[in-house]
């Protein structure tokens, strides 16, 4: 039996500019940049003991349980493949229990897939004696998705989930860097204050989305191409906004960066997502944009000094639901508890 009890999360991301730049062939090609932030929702697991040979897989939030005597025989087939992907890449422990929920509604936009991976291979890892790095778990995290279950993506919600804080991150063929922004704590705290995350009820799946930019693109569509190359200026305009912590040119940048967003596709965008940002530009709105790969999910808005209980009001009328949240900045933590009786 495995001897250890170990839990581990990991939070979810929001993404102020640079999204999809951070997706192949895109990202390989030109190459491109992302300023994200974690926040304080996570994704946990729990591995427990079991008998050796056994492996008991359950996610508590769909009520979903496997059990297999075997590795091979963990097909996937739909139903808590993620879970399945990381315990056949880290086959080394004996027999496990897996207990998994997570605080971020699916299809959120908010990296909560990625977040998942992130704390299932930093908790395996740890079960085998912790000797891969944040990045490296971060990379795994992302070839699981990838390799395994065949999903198309980007890399930023994996290092996002594994490194935490507020960051600017650099993807080139096949390689990213993740520069932590050290910004003041009253900026911070500001910032926190005015941002207004709202999930719009609609679920989205980002693979699909991905396929009609990314398809076109490698195909040579001149538009989708401006649009990207716009979205990764815009990125580095918005690092040098955070670095100079300025509020307003942070708002704006976000509204240029969803501009071109709404470029890449059609489906981008949803006619409940136009009427709350037709609702919230009326607010005191500084900006605002999708997050992740946009076509529901969440969206996050920026408002002006201290109007922000108005956009919150507002966008609740529309049926928008609130997630507070503040930032996290440890990202993957992985501990072994004091079980209680």
């Amino acid at each position: 039996m495995a001897n250890k009890v170990a839990r581990a999360r990991s939070p979810v991301r929001v993404d102020f500019a640079g999204g999809w730049t951070d997706v192949p062939p895109f990202s390989t090609e030109v190459g491109g940049f992302v300023v994200n932030a974690c926040i304080n929702r996570y994704a946990y697991a729990t591995a427990l003991p079991a008998e050796a040979g056994t492996f008991v897989l359950e996610s508590a939030d769909y009520g979903t349980f496997i059990e297999a005597s075997s590795i091979r025989e963990m097909e996937y087939d739909g139903n808590l493949d993620l879970l399945k992907a990381a315990v056949r890449r880290l086959k080394s422990v004996p027999g496990l229990r897996i207990v998994t929920r997570s605080e971020a509604p699916p299809g959120s936009g908010t990296g909560s897939s990625a977040s998942m991976g992130v704390t299932l291979v930093g908790l395996l890892n740890h079960l085998q004696g912790g000797e891969m790095s944040r990045p490296e778990i971060a990379a795994l995290a992302n070839r699981l998705e990838i390799e395994e279950l065949k999903v198309a993506g980007g890399k930023q919600d994996q290092y996002a989930a594994a490194c935490g804080g507020i960051s600017f991150m650099e993807f080139h063929d096949g390689e990213v860097a993740v520069e932590t922004l050290s910004l003041s704590s009253s900026f911070l705290l500001d910032l926190e204050k005015h941002l207004t995350l709202v999930y719009t009820g609609q679920s989205r799946l980002s693979g699909n989305i991905i396929q009609q930019v990314m398809g076109p693109y490698a195909d040579g569509d001149k538009g989708i191409g401006a649009a990207l190359r716009n979205i990764r200026e815009c990125t580095l305009l918005m690092k040098q906004a955070f670095i100079d912590e300025d509020l307003q040119r942070i708002g704006q940048l976000m509204s240029v960066n969803w501009e071109n967003q709404k470029r890449l596709s059609p489906t981008m965008t949803t006619p409940k997502i136009e009427a709350l940002f037709k609702v919230v530009e009326d607010c005191g709105m500084l900006g605002g944009k999708a997050c992740g790969a946009g076509g529901g999910g969440c969206l996050i808005f920026l408002a002006e000094a201290d109007r922000e209980h108005v956009i919150r009001e507002t966008v609740q009328d529309l049926g928008g639901q609130i997630l507070p949240f503040n930032f996290d900045y440890t990202g993957l933590q992985v501990w072994e508890p004091q079980l209680l009786p």
